[in-house]
């Protein structure tokens, strides 16, 4: 990453972060795998998860003193999901400076939903390093409360598969019905999953797991039945 690269990424984030942590926040385990096993972003990846979480439950828990348990976890992982990250870092254009392997490069890996949320809590824990865990909360609700005010809109993120099947009998329609391809070194396999509800509608989604790929289809055949709603 270049010198105004770095810089640009850091004005969008609004805080610092030292140039090695933040080089190591971009770095998807595809590019160490064919750069001699350079270390990647997974286990910043793993701190800011947890950093996400508390200062989201915080948030929740403290403007929401009314509501039980099981309303605030479903709000919670309205907010925390992959597909609500991946809307953050898509609007601070983070794909631009990821450090992706050929193989990913070539298969769009700098718009995959799963990438993106992934290197945005990794930018999360190296923040939390870098700056301490009130600067790194800090960060993480600056960047995802506005999406707490459309939790509607995230709400099918939490169970697509769930809420795709209930959208299918809704509108009398069939059960969904899944296939899956997969391509990619198995280090770094990328799995395409596909969903039709009979004739109604067909969608399809990657993920680097046959789970996560079949999230993705059952959200994006979700949202267009979603979107032919009267």
């Amino acid at each position: 990453m270049s010198h105004d690269e770095r810089a640009s990424l850091i004005v969008a984030l609004g805080v610092p972060v030292s140039p090695d942590l933040l080089e190591l926040a971009l770095t998807h385990r595809s590019y160490a795998y064919e750069h001699g096993g350079v270390p990647h972003n997974e286990r910043l990846e793993f701190l800011g998860d947890s950093v996400l979480g508390l200062a989201v439950t915080e948030k929740l828990y403290r403007e929401n003193p009314d509501l039980p348990e099981g309303s605030l976890a479903k709000m919670r992982a309205s907010v925390v999901s992959t597909v609500a990250l991946a809307v953050v870092a898509r609007g601070i254009d983070l794909g631009r400076y990821l450090r992706l392997g050929r193989g990913e490069e070539l298969t769009g890996g700098r718009d995959k939903s799963s990438i993106l949320a992934d290197t945005m809590e990794a930018i999360f824990g190296a923040v939390f390093l870098d700056s301490g865990p009130e600067v790194a909360k800090a960060l993480v609700l600056r960047l995802l409360t506005p999406l707490i005010g459309e939790i509607d809109r995230f709400g099918a993120t939490m169970d697509p598969k769930t809420s795709l099947q209930e959208a299918a009998a809704a509108i009398g329609g069939p059960a969904p019905s899944y296939t899956i391809t997969s391509s990619g070194p198995d280090h770094a396999r990328t799995f395409v999953a596909r969903v039709s509800v009979g004739d109604i509608v067909t969608a399809e989604g990657t993920g680097t797991s046959k789970k996560h790929a079949e999230m993705a289809a059952a959200l994006a055949a979700w949202t267009e039945l979603d979107a032919r709603a009267p």
